[in-house]
C-alpha cells in the first residue's frame, strides 16, 4: 500500500522560505568560529593534519605510525577493525589512492580532564578517480579519539565517521576552502 501524501496550502513567503531551507540543507555548513585551543589541543590538531598527509602522500609507514597499537577503527560499528596491523591492511587501498582519494582536516579538538586523551572531528571528502565516475565526490565527517603515549606522541585510539553522501563540485571546493593549517590558538 502506498502512503497518501496531501499537499498543504502554503503562503508564498513560507513556500520560498522552505525552498531556501531545503537548498541550504544540501550544502556544507560554514564552519563555526573555533574557540582558541590549548597547546596540547594544537599538538593534536597538527598530528591530525599529519595523519591526513600520510594518506595524501601514499605513505603506509607514516599512516601506521599514527595508529595506537590497539586502535579500533569503525568503532561504532558491530565489528570494528582492531589493531594497528589490521587497520593498516584494511586501509591499504585508500593509502595507495589509485581509485579513491580521501582527504580530511580537523575543525575541532578537545581535551578534557584526562590530559592524555583528545577528541577531534572535521569533514572528510572522498573523490572517485575513475574518469566519468558519478558521483565524483562524497562528503562525510570523522571523529577520532587520540591517546598520548609514554613517549609523548599522540596516536589514534578510536576512529569512526558519518557515512558519506554525494557532494557537488561546489561542496568539494567549499571543503577545500575550509581547511585551516594553523591551529586556532588564543
Amino acid at each position: 500500500m502506498r502512503p497518501v501524501v496531501r499537499a498543504a496550502r502554503l503562503s508564498l513567503p513560507l513556500s520560498l522560505a522552505l525552498i531556501a531551507v531545503a537548498a541550504t540543507a544540501q550544502t556544507l555548513p560554514k564552519p563555526l568560529p573555533v574557540a582558541p585551543l590549548s597547546d596540547d589541543e594544537c599538538a593534536v590538531w597538527a598530528r591530525e593534519l599529519s595523519f591526513a598527509a600520510s594518506i595524501a602522500e601514499h605513505d603506509a609507514k607514516a599512516f601506521a605510525a599514527h595508529l595506537h597499537e590497539q586502535a579500533a577503527f569503525g568503532s561504532g560499528s558491530p565489528q570494528p577493525t582492531r589493531g594497528r596491523g589490521e587497520i593498516a591492511k584494511r586501509w591499504a587501498g585508500l593509502i595507495e589512492g589509485k581509485t579513491l582519494r580521501l582527504r580530511w582536516y580537523p575543525t575541532r579538538v578537545t581535551i578534557g580532564g584526562a590530559r592524555d586523551v583528545a577528541w577531534s572531528t572535521g569533514p572528510a571528502l572522498y573523490q572517485k578517480l575513475e574518469p566519468g565516475a558519478e558521483p565524483r565526490y562524497s562528503i562525510g565527517a570523522y571523529q577520532s579519539v587520540w591517546h598520548r603515549g609514554q613517549d609523548g606522541v599522540w596516536r589514534v585510539l578510536f576512529d569512526d565517521g558519518l557515512v558519506p553522501r554525494p557532494a557537488t563540485e561546489a561542496e568539494a571546493m567549499a571543503f577545500q576552502n575550509g581547511r585551516r593549517e594553523a591551529c586556532p590558538q588564543g
